[in-house]
């Protein structure tokens, strides 16, 4: 009985130990995640869905400017713009991740917008991610994202 509970014992903390060595460690990918392109800082493919809807809004942004003389004040006005479309935005819900665009025109000449993508749960494979008109995205695994936020690659 006693080689029948020891052997219990030995399995259990071999599974504990696998799995253990399997869990993602900070700062790197999660196990099973393939990067999307060479460089590819996103570390899981909620990461990649946020960071590429991060980088359409940016993109769509800087053409909005060029044809109109000054940022789109919401997503709604941006709808359309480059590829970013009327449907993507329709909700902030982006799965796991919650959206938050804010613009602030300071004088006709000074204008500032932020785009922020919370995750629904904070963790090394879902950052949070925060980026303005200069087009860096910056991303925090502790705390929401900041200009003061490392960048990504």
């Amino acid at each position: 009985m006693r080689r029948y509970f020891a052997g219990i014992l030995a399995f259990g903390m071999m599974a504990a130990g696998l799995a253990m060595a399997q869990a993602p460690i900070a700062g790197q990918p999660a196990a099973g995640y393939q990067p999307k392109f060479a460089g590819d800082p996103a570390r899981s493919e909620a990461e990649a869905q946020a960071l590429g809807y991060m980088r359409v809004v940016l993109r769509a942004q800087n053409t909005y400017k060029k044809r109109h003389s000054h940022y789109a004040e919401s997503l709604h006005a941006l709808a359309g713009t480059g590829s970013f479309t009327k449907r993507m935005a329709q909700t902030t819900d982006r799965g796991d991740y919650t959206a938050s665009f804010l613009y602030r025109r300071e004088s006709p000449d000074r204008e500032q917008f932020a785009l922020t993508m919370t995750p629904k749960h904070l963790d090394s494979s879902h950052r949070s991610f925060f980026a303005e008109e200069d087009g860096a995205i910056h991303a925090d695994d502790q705390k929401p994202a900041s200009l003061d936020s490392p960048k990504v690659r």
